[in-house]
């Protein structure tokens, strides 16, 4: 079985940082691309930040320059540092990952979500 665990979310004053985790743990032969995703109340998910198996990464334009997203395969952790946090940011952010399992088979994974607060 797969498992993609968040961690590092927190309440933060608006200039402050946070780094997120996102680790896979389980039968798992490769990761693939991963994302961070937030969703805030009453508003729908959106991508935050992406990066691939090759390590090219995207960001929200609302992000750029802020956020980085890196990965560390030997540990099979995606990482995601938010810097100049603002009360915008403030969301539950999910991490989604493309696994590959032991048989072979490619599955996608949604973790349980890590709360950031920024206030103002």
């Amino acid at each position: 079985q797969v498992h993609l665990v968040e961690s590092g979310g927190g309440l933060v004053q608006a200039g402050g940082s946070l780094r997120l985790a996102c680790i896979a743990s389980g039968r798992i032969r490769s990761i693939n691309a991963v994302g961070w995703y937030r969703q805030a109340p009453g508003k729908q998910r959106e991508l935050v930040a992406a990066i691939t198996s090759g390590v090219s990464t995207n960001y929200a334009d609302s992000v750029k320059g802020r956020f980085t997203i890196s990965r560390d395969n030997a540990k099979n952790a995606v990482y995601l540092q938010m810097n100049s946090l603002k009360p915008e940011d403030t969301a539950v952010y999910y991490c989604n990952a493309d696994l590959v399992n032991y048989d072979g088979l490619g599955r996608n994974y949604w973790g349980q979500g890590t709360q950031v607060t920024v206030s103002s």
